[in-house]
């Protein structure tokens, strides 16, 4: 993946971020990053623990309606926008110690 400071920020990283921040109990604690390679932008998401469930939501509708969300802002650039949201470290559904895994 590519990084270069031209791609780091977008007005998708920025969307997400802001709405992540006002659903979720600890803000300080969400990080997002944003890369750009030939299949389009990757948004990765990192919340706390205890806000995982408000991200994914019942179903994983949340999270259906962010990625949703994103490809409207993704076509109006003219690229495809992916939403990764991270498990965090010590999650009890975690498959291992330091696996991180996709949602």
């Amino acid at each position: 993946m590519n990084t270069n400071p031209e791609t780091a920020d977008g007005p998708d990283k920025d969307f997400i971020e802001h709405v992540v921040k006002l659903i979720v109990d600890n803000p300080d604690e969400v990080k997002v990053s944003r890369a750009v390679d030939e299949m389009g932008v990757l948004i990765t998401l990192q919340v706390a623990k205890e806000d995982m469930g408000k991200i994914i939501g019942k179903n994983g509708q949340t999270a259906k309606s962010l990625r949703i969300l994103l490809r409207v802002i993704g076509s109006k650039n003219n690229a495809r926008v992916n939403l990764r949201i991270i498990e965090p470290e010590g999650h009890e559904d975690s498959a291992g110690d330091d696996e991180k895994i996709e949602i």
